[in-house]
Order: C-alpha cells, then structure tokens, then sequence
C-alpha cells in the first residue's frame, strides 16, 4: 500500500484526505492518505522520515511550506521561484523532492471556468501580498499577463513582493484599489478577507469592466460577498474550490501513479464537507 499525507499545523481544517480519498476509492488504488499534525520545530525530523513512516510523499499547509522547501533536495521552478513548497514526494533513491502546485491548480481552474481569460488580457488587479499572492504572480506571468497592479493593506510587503518579480509588476496604494480596475480584464482577490469569520473585502466594482473575470481564492463560503456583487453585474466569477482541486493532481498522480480527473462530482463531494472537520 502506497502512503501519504498532509503536514500542518493545524491540520484538522485540510480537505486534502477528502479529496485524494475519493480519488483512492474511485480509480481502486490500494493506498491511504493520512492528517499529520506537526510542529514547526519537528517538522525537519518528520519529513527526514518520511520513508521510515511508511509515507511515499505529502502535502504541506501552514506553516510549513518554507521549510518544506528548504528540507527537499530538489525544487522545481514553481517552488523555487515562490520561495514556498506545497508537495513533497520521494524518488526510488529516497530523496526528497519539493514542488509547488497553487499556481498551476490557480491557471488550470481559470483555463476551466473562465476560458477566454487570458485572450487579450490587460491590466490584472491582485489582492494581497502573502504566500497564496507569490503563486498567483507566478502563474499570471507564467501566462503571460504583461501588467499586474498589485495592492496591498502594508504596502511594504507588496514593494517586496513586486522586487522580487520584476518590472511587470505594479504597486499600487491600497486606499486606491477600486479606482484601478477601470481597465483592469482580471482581478483576484488572494487575502483572507471574505472568508467565513473575516470581514468581507471592501471594494467598489462599479469601475470594473463588465467583460473582466472576477477570481477569490476563498472557498468557504464557496460565495463570497466578492463573487455575489460581480455576479450581479454580470461578470465571469471564479471561487478558489476549484484551484484547490486542481492543485492537487500533481501530487496525487506522483505518489499514486494515476493523473486523476477534476469532475463536478468531485467539486459536490469536497462541497459537502465544507465547513466541517
């Protein structure tokens, strides 16, 4: 039986079992998946052991994904590039390899629900300056986004964040944030305000124009005041339940040898659970 897990601390919130757990049960793979509460100062020992655990690879959340990237081996330019590592897998050697795979699970889901995106993309407005923002920046330029107005409520770490990717990216006051969707074609919101127990994101989308997507990486609720005032007026929205899907498929194909399918019966199942331990 092929293994593995999910690293955090907490870790109880995690939909990863639930997800890598369906896929387990639907291709009839004889492997487990399992929660792993760790400390930040026994995090290096526990992924040193991996193997000895039984463990073929894992997922990591907070706070663990810095160190997760220092602990591999190996990075691949997604991790390096972010400076962070959300999956950890083993080669028949047993050495220990990292990956980062928020920004390819981000593209991959705006490719599925907002498919002509990236055609004649102009400025892209992004929210926030934390880890879950380094990905979303690698990914739109990855994709060939040419201008992205970055904002931020400490406007220090988002000048630190625009050094470190380069002239594409724009900072702009977070005071100022309504007034620069006017020509913006994508704007996504990359902080935890809107999520169930934060305060909702205060902005004015009456600049916007009605032809750009609106993207949140919150995914509970699933709607979040965000997403409800873009779709009445009629823009294209996109939750953040489906870059968690999609991000996990990378990983689930590694350690268990089958790239599985993201399906809307997969997206109800995750639903279900929301909310819950």
């Amino acid at each position: 039986m092929r293994r593995a897990c999910v690293i955090g601390c907490p870790v109880e919130h995690s939909r990863s079992p639930v997800i890598h757990r369906y896929w387990l049960e639907k291709y009839g793979i004889d492997g487990a998946y399992e929660k792993e509460a760790v400390r930040p100062e026994d995090f290096a020992a526990f992924v040193g052991s991996l193997a000895a655990k039984g463990y073929v690879g894992a997922n990591v959340t907070l706070p663990h994904k810095e160190a997760a990237l220092r602990a591999a081996e190996s990075a691949d330019e997604a991790a390096a590039v972010i400076g962070a590592a959300n999956t950890l897998w083993l080669d028949p050697d047993g050495r220990l390899h990292a990956g980062n795979t928020d920004a390819y699970g981000f593209v991959t889901n705006l490719d599925a629900e907002a498919p002509h995106w990236s055609e004649g993309l102009g400025p892209v407005v992004v929210l926030g300056a934390g880890g879950a923002a380094r990905a979303i920046l690698y990914g739109l330029i990855r994709a060939g986004a040419a201008k992205i107005l970055l904002a931020n409520r400490t406007r220090g770490r988002a000048e630190t964040l625009a050094q470190a990717f380069g002239p594409r990216i724009e900072v702009i006051g977070w005071e100022t944030r309504s007034r620069a969707l006017g020509a913006c074609s994508l704007i996504v919101n990359t902080t935890s305000l809107g999520m169930t127990g934060q305060e909702p994101l205060d902005i004015d989308l009456s600049a916007l124009p009605g032809d750009a997507v609106v993207a949140d990486l919150v995914y509970n609720p699933l709607l979040t005041p965000l997403l409800i005032a873009a779709a009445k007026r009629g823009n294209v929205t996109v939750d953040g339940l489906g870059m968690l899907l999609h991000q996990a498929v990378p990983g689930f194909e590694r350690w268990f040898g089958v790239r599985p399918d993201v399906t809307p019966e997969l997206r109800a199942y995750v639903v279900k659970t929301l909310g819950s331990g």
